[in-house]
């Protein structure tokens, strides 16, 4: 035998035992996966779709249009049929003629598809081409439909749009090119390192399928995100109250105290010293204090928005009064927990408490006449759904929060990190956001219904018939001076509502600003990066479009505009505070311990 022929056989045993290896990993992982699955959780099925009277109304429609219209459904049959007939048969001739060209493609761009191969492989053109025709039929099908309310054609809308993107070609191992050609290359390991993150995902989340957006083992809280200098100089069972030390020698008189949603944890606003809008702040000059939320669990059951503002916001707001020695603070509320820090301020009102000199919201909703894309999900049928599931078990886990939050984006939060990880063998990216994004918080049973229920549903609050703890709270109860930011593209706290409810507050002194981008990036958008302006217009008492329409544009971030705005309703300068005092010693460290706390 020849010195080749020994290599060549050598190379021949490495691939087979690289082949028998790969194959003993798929069986294990395999077992792994039917392992995982058995030990699935039980999801309700009124939080798995709507509910059966959207499709009997639907298919009465439908049924309708047949009898009282006849020729407009033959005219969408016809159209969707003519071109998937003369697409298929454009095809046929070009195979025919062995020519390996592909027909003409009128469907447009779309990021799902930008591999080359799907404007240049015949095979892959015809899948794409067909998947658009279909997607198009359906849901020109559904906006066509008569005989259905408005919000009843945008849940069927919505609800048809997930089930065509799911069956996009891209989701499907045969149909993804850029999977075939990695599997190719990597002579099938990158499937194998897919299996393996699939049932790393499943086996994470009891059998339920979460695909995992970043690396969970790339951040660790006080090391390398959530970094900034502060101590916990407050606790009890709701909350940690974070002071954070100075870096400026001398500090504005009247502190600022911040309130995060309780459905994320409030690191977004730490992410990394670039980025940090809490090392802003501080570096501006203002004595911040941040509150944690605790993650609730099951003995949290009865905890109710009345125990959120007396045992978080109120007890907050006199703790910081007593350590800074004076009598007002400035407060901040982002997402709900602006709309609570809203229906605070009306409690305080009605009080006479004039603890809180100024507030400003962060992408906050106390007009939810419009409810925007969430809308979907507040009808009843989801809503008793999650009543239900919360009497279960106390809580409304953070799952569900998270899955609805992913639904609302699912080709960038679900299918696109899907294919990645799990058809090409990516490990997911050391991505900060993303890793805040997969650290979820429960909901108390009763905090959630109260509002989901009065809040979002019935819009009491901004009529002005919200009964809570024996008050009636009315959003024009807020009369402290207000800045309110709320960004273009937000999915979940939509500007224009966002605007409408800042106009019936009772302010004299309102400001609002529009930032350029969503939710989180609009928010977290620092001056450095010079990333995404702003809007500022002081006339409110024009419509939403008409306010954008006629404001100012400014380039670069909001946060300097704000820090202004601040920094004239904080008083006068005094010596830097360092955090606590001797009756509010150190407790730990920032972050805390409750941002620690692991989901149930």
């Amino acid at each position: 035998m020849t010195t080749e022929e020994l290599v060549v056989n050598d190379a021949g045993k490495a691939e087979l035992a690289k082949f028998e290896a790969n194959m003993a990993r798929i069986e294990e992982l395999t077992q792994r996966i039917l392992a995982a699955f058995s030990h699935k959780k039980q999801v309700p099925q009124a939080l798995q779709g709507p509910g059966s009277d959207l499709y009997m109304k639907a298919a009465t429609a439908m049924w309708a249009e047949w009898l009282n219209h006849p020729s407009k459904i033959f005219e969408q049959q016809i159209e969707y049929w003519g071109k998937t007939l003369k697409h298929f048969t454009e095809a046929q001739e070009g195979l025919a003629k062995g020519t390996f060209q592909v027909p003409k493609d009128e469907t447009g761009d779309d990021r799902r598809f930008a591999n080359p191969l799907w404007k240049t492989n015949p095979y892959f053109n015809f899948v794409k081409q067909q998947y658009m025709m279909n997607a198009e039929a359906i849901m020109k099908g559904v906006d066509d439909l008569e005989g259905l309310s408005e919000l009843e054609r945008g849940r069927l809308r919505y609800f048809s749009g997930q089930i065509v993107d799911m069956m996009c070609p891209t989701n499907f191992l045969p149909t993804n090119p850029d999977a075939l050609q990695r599997a190719i290359e990597t002579e099938g390991q990158s499937l194998v390192d897919g299996l393996e993150n699939l049932v790393r995902d499943l086996e994470a989340h009891d059998g339920e399928l979460v695909v995992s957006l970043a690396d969970g083992t790339a951040f660790q809280l006080g090391n390398n995100i959530a970094t900034t200098k502060g101590d916990v100089v407050f606790r009890n069972e709701l909350f940690e109250l974070i002071q954070y030390a100075p870096t400026t020698d001398q500090v504005h008189k009247t502190p600022l105290v911040l309130f995060p949603p309780w459905i994320n944890k409030f690191y977004i606003l730490d992410l990394k010293e670039q980025n940090s809008l809490v090392k802003y702040i501080v570096d501006q000059g203002f004595t911040l204090f941040v509150v944690s939320w605790v993650n609730p669990d099951a003995s949290m059951a009865d905890t109710g928005l009345e125990d959120y503002i007396a045992k978080g916001y109120r007890t907050a707001i006199n703790e910081v009064k007593a350590i800074c020695g004076t009598e007002t603070v400035n407060a901040v509320g982002y997402c709900i927990a602006g709309t609570t820090l809203s229906v605070t301020l009306s409690q305080m009102e009605q009080e006479g408490d004039s603890s809180v000199n100024s507030a400003t919201f962060f992408t906050t909703l106390t007009d939810f006449s419009d409810q925007g894309e969430f809308r979907v999900f507040l009808t009843d049928d989801f809503v008793d759904g999650i009543e239900e599931e919360c009497n279960r078990t106390g809580i409304l886990e953070s799952f569900y929060m998270a899955r609805t939050f992913s639904y609302l984006r699912s080709r960038d939060l679900i299918y696109q990190p899907a294919i990645k990880s799990y058809m090409m063998g990516e490990t997911p990216p050391a991505f900060d956001l993303l890793y805040w994004n997969g650290d979820g918080t429960n909901l108390p049973a009763k905090m959630a219904v109260q509002y989901l229920r009065h809040l979002c549903q019935k819009d009491e609050f901004a009529q002005g018939v919200f009964e809570l703890d024996g008050m009636t709270h009315s959003v024009a109860n807020v009369k402290v001076p207000v800045c309110a930011i709320a960004c273009e593209t937000d999915h979940i706290a939509a500007w224009k509502s966002s605007f409408q409810g800042v106009q019936k507050m009772g302010s004299k002194d309102k400001t609002f600003i529009l930032s350029e981008s969503g939710h989180i990036a609009g928010i977290v958008n620092p001056p450095s990066k010079k990333k995404y302006g702003h809007w500022t217009n002081p006339d409110l008492g024009l419509d939403p479009e008409d306010w954008k329409d006629s404001a100012d544009k400014h380039e670069g971030s909001w946060w300097p505009r704000w820090a202004k705005w601040l920094s004239a309703r904080s008083g006068e300068m005094v010596e830097a505070r360092k955090p606590g005092d001797s009756s509010h010693p150190s407790l730990c460290s920032a972050p805390g311990t409750y941002v620690q706390r692991i989901s149930l």
